[in-house]
């Protein structure tokens, strides 16, 4: 690997000016940093720190603003654009993105990161030179992470999506746990990088945590039932349907399963705010 490289931050000395920058040099190879890249006007022979990236021609260019990340660190990116030819591009704290190749992104384009959510990445090259994101190991996720203790149990928690699989998905939580979601879990497909807001259901002997983005069954009961008394009033106080009902029947009124239905109508028999009859419910309130 060359000095030049990009994707380091290096000091290097101005061997000579021009109007439209500086040529810089290690004393074998130069780049040039452009005026519009430099945070000052330099003199001949001066050191300067700067950080080398590939320009939008793919020349290897230098900047004296300060990145995010380099090759040897990690840190949190923006995502700063979608391409679904190519992937998403992160902001890496200088004017020009990185990209974050399709070839590391889901299949399905639902699942890929939006503009305003955050990678855990650092930086590769290709085997042509060319400067990439890299997402974060699993290995490097743990080794920042922090062990959860039991008083985290029913806490609600906002993370970001790291990874995906089959089962669900893996958060990193702003506390710097490890959360997991399964996918019975969720209320809907997450992205990668998603921010996402969610109940701790279980704790971990290892310190990691299941997490649920569904209400505690007592909170759920709740909001069916009231669902229901909403809808048994805007239909002058009755419906024709109870817990005998048929599943598709209930889904198609409330969006929720047969079982949700009977433990939120025993919740509303057992408060005699409502009454069965003949195929019916009625109100009683």
């Amino acid at each position: 690997m060359n000095k030049l490289t990009p994707g380091t931050a290096l000091t290097l000395k101005i061997a000579r000016k021009a109007d439209f920058g500086y040529f810089l040099t290690d004393g074998t190879e130069e780049v040039m940093l452009h005026k519009s890249e430099a945070s000052k006007v330099h003199d001949e022979n001066e050191a300067v720190e700067v950080f080398l990236y590939q320009d939008h021609e793919g020349r290897l260019a230098a900047t004296e603003t300060k990145p995010k990340v380099r090759l040897d660190t990690l840190a949190w990116l923006d995502v700063a654009g979608q391409n679904k030819k190519y992937g998403v591009f992160l902001n890496m704290g200088i004017k020009k993105d990185v990209l974050l190749s399709k070839d590391d992104l889901p299949h399905d384009w639902e699942l890929w990161p939006a503009v305003g959510d955050k990678i855990y990445s650092g930086l590769k090259l290709d085997k042509k030179g060319r400067l990439f994101a890299d997402l974060a190991t699993e290995e490097e996720m743990v080794e920042q992470a922090e062990a959860a203790g039991p008083e985290q149990h029913n806490q609600v928690l906002e993370g970001y999506v790291y990874k995906q699989n089959e089962s669900g998905v893996l958060l990193f939580t702003d506390n710097q746990f490890i959360g997991f979601i399964h996918r019975d879990e969720m209320t809907r497909k997450l992205r990668l990088g998603e921010k996402v807001s969610a109940r701790v259901s279980f704790v971990r002997e290892d310190g990691r945590i299941n997490m649920s983005m569904k209400p505690r069954k007592e909170e759920a009961y709740s909001e069916d039932a009231e669902a229901i008394l909403h809808y048994l009033r805007k239909n002058k106080g009755q419906m024709a349907l109870t817990d005998k009902s048929a599943p598709s029947e209930i889904e198609e009124t409330f969006q929720i399963s047969k079982a949700a239905f009977k433990r939120a109508m025993g919740k509303l028999l057992k408060e005699n705010k409502i009454v069965q009859e003949d195929g019916k419910t009625f109100l009683k309130i």
